[in-house]
Formats: C-alpha cells, structure tokens, sequence
C-alpha cells in the first residue's frame, strides 16, 4: 500500500511539472475534488471532478495556432501573416 502511494506521488510531482503552463494541476485538482459538506469524495464522481477540473484549464496557444478563419480552418500566406501580428499586438 505504501509503496502504492509513494508511486501516486512520484507521478503527481512528474504531472505537475509537466503541466506547469495549465491553471491547475492533477494534484490541484484532487485536492478539489470535495463533495458540498467539505469531504474528500471517491471513486468515479472523483475522477469526474477532476477530468472537470483539468478540462476547464485550457492552455494557451500560440498565436500561430490560433490564425484560422470564421470557418476554423487554417489560414496561408499574407492572411496567417497578418493574424499573427495582429495576434502578437504587432501594429
């Protein structure tokens, strides 16, 4: 059992830094993951309360990335160009 719980925290401390650019991370989550009076909950409504909660931090893209049309698909050449510097506060 203790060898269990060494292993979680060994992972948990590898997430967190790996998820360092996220709002929360696993263990942040976990942590969170309380039931209305105050208790710890177990179990599936656990885990959904934390795959919530890593869900609501979105990570943020690079304005590469983010240069698509009204259609979400990828812009090209001058119109990629010119969302990117706009994207970067590029006048």
């Amino acid at each position: 059992m203790k060898k269990i719980i060494i292993a979680l925290s060994v992972i948990g401390i590898a997430l967190s830094f790996s998820a360092s650019s996220f709002a929360f991370t696993q263990s942040e989550c976990e942590a969170k993951a309380v039931s209305k009076d105050g208790k710890p909950i177990y179990g599936a409504a656990k885990d959904a309360s934390v795959k919530k909660c890593l869900g609501d931090a979105k990570p943020d893209l690079g304005c590469e990335a983010k240069a698509v049309s009204k259609d979400g698909k990828p812009l090209y050449g001058a119109a990629k160009a010119a969302s990117i510097k706009k994207c970067e506060g590029g006048k």
